[in-house]
């Protein structure tokens, strides 16, 4: 599914804000671009209109021959992060151009949030899928364990999508329909609503609606 344009950011940690009626507001701070446009990909040439851009300054000296030679047109250095978004009209950008905050976004809005879940490594299906347990008296000799997962009859096998043990998080996670509540412009700060997926310094991915 094409992505909608948007900016790369970092999840900076949460906090709290307070609305004109004294409520508190958790919100997540994300520092949110500024990303350089890299290359454009259009219809023509590529079958489909996309900007790719970069996030996070990265020294020369960590680039491969090919990584600075990609982005040696946009003459900003090159970068940790680099993804596409689809974009309606390719004229607006330039390869060099910086998108900020500003371009994109204002207080009020509603975005989708991408980040990569925290990984918790192998876990059982009581932590991994909120299963409850057996008896923990009597000797039941069941605490938690899955119990039975298979069909001795028809079809004699385990279903697939199973709830099982296994490997938990770690996984990419879309948040929708997130409220921005304030747009920092002056230290490249959004504020959205609520809690995101991922670690603090973790990358996120902000698309507009």
């Amino acid at each position: 599914m094409p992505k909608t344009m948007g900016i790369m950011g970092k999840k900076v940690g949460m906090t709290r804000v307070y609305s004109e009626n004294g409520s508190a507001i958790p919100v997540t701070a994300i520092e949110a671009g500024p990303c350089v446009v890299l290359q454009r990909k259009s219809v023509d040439n590529d079958g489909y209109n996309a900007i790719q851009v970069g996030f996070a300054s990265k020294r020369d000296s960590r680039l491969n021959k090919p990584e600075l030679g990609h982005v040696k047109v946009a003459g900003k250095g090159g970068f940790y992060h680099i993804m596409e978004f689809r974009v309606d009209d390719l004229d607006k950008y330039e390869v060099g151009q910086e998108i900020v905050l500003t371009d994109l976004f204002k207080v009020g809005d509603l975005v989708d949030v991408s980040g990569w879940s925290k990984g918790r490594g192998f876990q059982g299906v009581m932590k991994r899928h909120g299963f409850s347990g057996g008896n923990k008296t009597h000797g039941s000799m069941f605490h938690r364990a899955p119990g039975s997962i298979g069909c001795s009859a028809t079809p004699s096998k385990v279903v697939k999508g199973k709830k099982m043990p296994g490997r938990m998080g770690n996984a990419l996670v879309t948040k929708k329909n997130v409220t921005i509540v304030d747009v920092r412009v002056e230290d490249n700060v959004l504020l959205v609503k609520g809690c995101l997926p991922g670690a603090k310094q973790g990358l996120l991915q902000i698309f507009t609606k």
